[in-house]
């Protein structure tokens, strides 16, 4: 029988695939020698594997990790404080996550470049908000944007492990 933790770590795997070992610390919201033991304890038991020498983790070694959800995973984290770890799974295509955060849902989709037309693909709901992670900010000017709430973001890795995740809203576009 598996912990509450150890639970979680699985469907997180199975949902998203693999992992930075990063992010699903992260995601677990404890110390991080605890999160690691948790990690140690379930590739002991053979649930899960290291991934690409063990910059990820997934259920096996040969997860293919997804570069677009593992930046909306970025994202998401920046919320995870305020999310249950069983209120955020896969979301339909276009957006990679779905995320309930104070009962509003959130869709998190990651767009690059050339890929704009995209958006027209959502279905705005009213209880909806959408996060469009862009490769820089220039390109919201472009977006035809859902009737929905918007949010934008960026994703910066400058070498380190984390990312820097910067955030605009809307009028921070308009006023550009």
């Amino acid at each position: 029988m598996l912990l509450q933790d150890e639970q979680y770590v699985v469907k997180w795997l199975s949902q998203y695939g693999a992992l930075p070992k990063t992010q699903v610390i992260k995601m677990l919201r404890k110390k991080p020698q605890t999160a690691e033991k948790i990690l140690r304890s379930l590739k002991k038991q053979m649930r899960i594997a290291d991934v690409s020498g063990g910059y990820y983790v997934g259920l096996d070694s040969m997860c293919q990790p997804d570069q677009r959800t593992i930046l909306a995973v970025w994202v998401l984290l920046k919320f995870i404080d305020n999310v249950d770890p069983m209120a955020h799974y896969p979301a339909v295509y276009p957006s990679q996550i779905f995320f309930l955060k104070e009962n509003i849902g959130y869709e998190i989709v990651v767009l690059y470049d050339g890929e704009t037309s995209l958006l027209r693909l959502l279905q705005p709901d009213e209880d909806l908000k959408y996060i469009i992670i862009l490769p820089h900010i220039s390109i919201a000017s472009q977006l035809k944007l859902p009737k929905a709430p918007c949010l934008f973001a960026t994703v910066d890795f400058q070498g380190e492990d984390e990312p820097k995740v910067t955030f605009y809203s809307e009028e921070d576009i308009s006023n550009e």
